[in-house]
């Protein structure tokens, strides 16, 4: 198969398959005239990336793998560590999101009281400058 031909099949983009092959992930062969060809391996290689893709794993963490693979051994245990990490790396963003949602909408509901102000020598824009002394004595309100 041709680059389009491997893409389509997978429904992926070539640009995508050009990317993991420039990354070594899957290895074509190539024709006299320079046309590389991808083999069913090859396929399966990138079916297998384009999955672990699509539950976080890391483009290093795919290369963990299919290392172990490559040398006979089962990947299973490194990939239920990678996973767990990965989990743990989402809820800590998750976590973060949440606290950015809910400074937004406190903004939002804060700045809409708010006159506007033009700026000064030492104001910018109020409405941030004085948000961050707000949300600073509200976490610590929180905590006492």
């Amino acid at each position: 198969m041709k680059v389009r031909e491997i893409a389509s099949a997978l429904a992926t983009t070539p640009d995508t398959v050009r990317y993991y092959t420039r990354l070594q992930l899957i290895t074509p062969a190539k024709s006299d005239n320079g046309y590389k060809f991808y083999s069913t391996k090859d396929a399966s290689r990138l079916r297998f990336i384009l999955s672990a893709r699509q539950l976080g794993f890391s483009v290093e963490d795919i290369k963990q793998i299919l290392r172990e693979a490559d040398n006979g051994k089962t990947a299973c245990p490194l990939v239920r560590t990678l996973i767990a990490r990965r989990l743990a790396e989402t809820e800590r963003q998750f976590k973060a999101m949440l606290l950015l949602r809910q400074n937004m909408m406190l903004a939002v509901r804060k700045w809409g009281a708010m006159g506007d102000k033009a700026p000064s020598s030492h104001v910018v824009c109020h409405l941030i400058e004085e948000f961050e002394h707000t949300v600073l004595e509200e976490n610590i309100n929180d905590r006492t």
